[in-house]
């Protein structure tokens, strides 16, 4: 059997970053009649390419059969729609953007971050391919197009609407299959002096902080800024600058122009390069050893759970983010172990997390269970949900997080 290739190069993948066995669509969220059949399980063996040093996983799983029709609303994270508002603020200071201009975001979602641009009285539009959630943007009078982005849809939406001040793709980038066509399709959406900026879960701190529940189906791709600048550089687009984030564990903001008009970098980018540099990111070699780092994680939770259980306590987790099934699946974790799950989202209520077939329910079963241990599932927003589980002290519940490592607080 032959190697997959790979995505940006066409090299033979023949080295493992690391492999967490099989696991089913992370968003697949099962109804109550579906958890008596089969369910479909993928690999999750993600290699790195020892031409570009690309970190990826194969599409075992067409992109088409994941986001056309989505469970994840950005709205449910209160300390996301601040973000995004804040990202606008950001944006419009630092290219003064104004009435006059266009701002394009791709992967928009259910409007999160556009109606902060749209209230600002600036022409917006956003790119979504899944209708369920565009549907819910363009009730909220954010206009949206329902479509994947690549060269081809990218020209016809320029063509329509005229290319754009600045073009978003946060936290898009990696879900793509096609990575080179969809930052064609970025070139196309902006304007010769406008900017493309995307943020990236940064693959430097997925290593520093055993991030793994990061690795599921639709992240097809795990990027360093290195990475990034050769995947944008086949596009035609330059990185100028680099912000480093706390989000999603540790993100860039990277600011991107079409090359033709691109100044020298900043010294942040040259900052980033050198760090990714010293911790090994820029040869082969120093992608090994992430195996090892996630072996422990698992088997920490593991004994945590069965001694939860031994003591007769009732464990449930807050939140049912996709990434949570990556860690319990890989794991191993039924319902046995963790009793149920509670979600925000009025869209998984009544419906089981996939393959490990966890219940999920509204928020307000914990204070009519009231279980001794709540794990926190989206550890990334520990500090925001931790806020809201305020009042499980009246009970004495202990919170939980198995990442970066278990603590129990």
């Amino acid at each position: 059997m032959s190697a997959p290739k790979c995505r940006l190069c066409s090299t033979e993948l023949n080295h493992t970053f690391v492999d967490l066995g099989m696991s089913p669509p992370c968003e697949s969220y099962l109804a109550a009649d579906q958890i008596d059949q089969g369910e479909t399980f993928y690999p999750l063996h993600v290699r790195v390419c020892e031409e570009c040093l690309l970190v990826q996983l194969p599409a075992y799983i067409p992109a088409e059969d994941i986001f056309s029709d989505y469970a994840y609303f950005s709205s449910y994270s209160d300390s996301w729609v601040r973000h995004a508002s804040d990202f606008v603020d950001l944006a419009v200071d630092r290219l003064g953007l104004d009435d006059d201009s266009f701002i394009v975001e791709v992967a928009s979602n259910d409007g999160y971050l556009l109606q902060h641009s749209v209230a600002k009285g600036i022409r917006s539009l956003g790119i979504e391919p899944a209708a369920n959630i565009a549907e819910v943007a363009n009730a909220k009078g954010i206009p949206t197009e329902v479509m994947f982005l690549g060269e081809e849809t990218g020209t016809k939406v320029a063509d329509i609407h005229g290319k754009a001040d600045l073009v978003a793709a946060n936290n898009v980038f990696a879900h793509v299959p096609d990575i080179v066509d969809f930052a064609k399709g970025l070139r196309a959406l902006v304007a010769d002096d406008g900017y493309v900026s995307i943020e990236i879960p940064h693959l430097l701190r997925l290593i520093d902080g055993n991030e793994y529940d990061t690795i599921y189906h639709e992240h097809y791709s795990y990027l360093s800024l290195l990475t990034t600048q050769r995947v944008l550089a086949r596009a035609g687009l330059t990185v100028v600058d680099v912000q480093e984030l706390a989000s999603h564990g540790g993100s860039l903001r990277t600011w991107s122009t079409p090359t033709e008009n691109a100044g020298a970098p900043s010294g942040s980018v040259a900052k980033v390069l050198a760090d990714e540099a010293a911790a090994g990111l820029h040869t082969l070699d120093g992608h090994a050893g992430f195996a090892e780092q996630v072996g422990k994680v698992r088997d920490d939770l593991m004994e945590f759970l069965i001694e939860c259980r031994r003591a007769g306590k009732k464990v449930a987790a807050y939140g049912a983010p996709g990434k949570g099934n990556t860690l319990l699946n890989h794991c191993g974790i039924r319902a046995d172990l963790l009793s149920f799950a509670v979600d925000r989202n009025p869209h998984k209520h009544g419906r089981f997390l996939p393959g490990t077939h966890i219940p999920i329910s509204p928020v307000e079963r914990l204070a009519e269970e009231r279980p001794e241990v709540i794990v926190i599932m989206p550890w990334n927003l520990r500090a925001e949900i931790t806020a809201q589980l305020e009042y499980t002290r009246e009970w004495g519940a202990q919170l939980a997080v198995a990442l970066p490592r278990l603590e129990v607080f």
